[in-house]
């Protein structure tokens, strides 16, 4: 930003920005855009296809049949899903819509944990989804997706006291950023079996290094934070995000503005007309 002499916008191409320094954007007048809906389905389809992955142990019995172990089938490893509890921690976009789903779909009773969802839009959940505290949705819930933004609030915000909390046959789901986690703790929990598994799509250092713990663990999956990098999220990510510049350019106010603030600095003054 230092570099660009007339930089007036930055649009990011997904949800979060937590790559971008924004208090230094809006400090240079620089507005900050992102597009917080148009990966919803892609994230949401990768979490669910973890959740499957672990719950019908498909890493495993693919191993097994390679290794002509067919007799695996008789352990009866993989579970169902129906009349199992999930617990969505995040209940915006992306952990809502998985919720719906899983409860409309494969009957799973839903716990909830959002301390910004507002009373009236709590009511959009009402009968469906039950909101209780931290403690309780990690104790009782048999699949516990993380859905939240990394901010200073939520970092580590679930370390080896929510994995204690945990049953033993549970899995964890994080499709959101990696630094909410206590990477060091759940491995620890992974690697002594005090968890069933998990599935990650983010880590605290990415790519992961070389020599990362994870990589040598037989229940988790790991996959290169591409939950939202199907063909068709990138095209509609790229579409959204240049849509956001021109906007800016024809003096239109774009959707998805991070700091709203920086409109109101001298160099914004009648710029936009909406």
């Amino acid at each position: 930003m230092n570099h660009a002499d007339d930089l007036w916008v930055i649009s990011r191409t997904g949800a979060g920005v937590d790559n971008v320094d924004v208090p230094a954007a809006t400090e240079m007048g620089i507005l900050v855009t992102c597009i917080p809906g148009a990966n919803t389905n892609s994230v949401v389809e990768h979490a669910l296809a973890l959740i499957f992955a672990l719950a019908k142990y498909l890493p495993l019995m693919d191993r097994e049949v390679r290794k002509d172990n067919f007799d695996i089938r008789f352990k009866n490893l993989p579970r169902d899903l129906r009349g199992k509890t999930l617990g969505v921690i995040g209940l915006g976009r992306i952990g809502s819509e998985l919720a719906r789903i899983c409860y409309q779909a494969f009957g799973m009773s839903i716990l909830g944990h959002d301390p910004y969802v507002t009373s009236e839009a709590k009511a959009i959940f009402q009968g469906w989804v039950e909101f209780c505290d931290m403690e309780r949705l990690f104790r009782e819930s048999d699949v516990i997706s993380i859905n939240i933004p990394l901010l200073p609030s939520t970092q580590k915000l679930i370390g080896a006291r929510e994995f204690g909390w945990m049953k033993a046959d549970a899995f964890l789901i994080n499709t959101s950023r990696g630094g909410v986690l206590d990477e060091e703790a759940l491995i620890q929990y992974l690697r002594e079996k005090r968890i069933a598994g998990a599935g990650l799509d983010v880590f605290t250092q990415e790519p992961l290094e070389k020599d990362n713990p994870l990589k040598e663990l037989d229940n988790v999956i790991l996959t290169p934070h591409t939950a939202a990098l199907t063909r068709e999220c990138v095209i509609r990510l790229a579409m959204e995000a240049t849509k956001a510049i021109i906007d800016v350019l024809h003096g239109k106010r774009p959707e998805g503005i991070v700091n709203p603030e920086v409109l109101t600095q001298p160099r914004w003054q009648g710029f936009l007309k909406g």
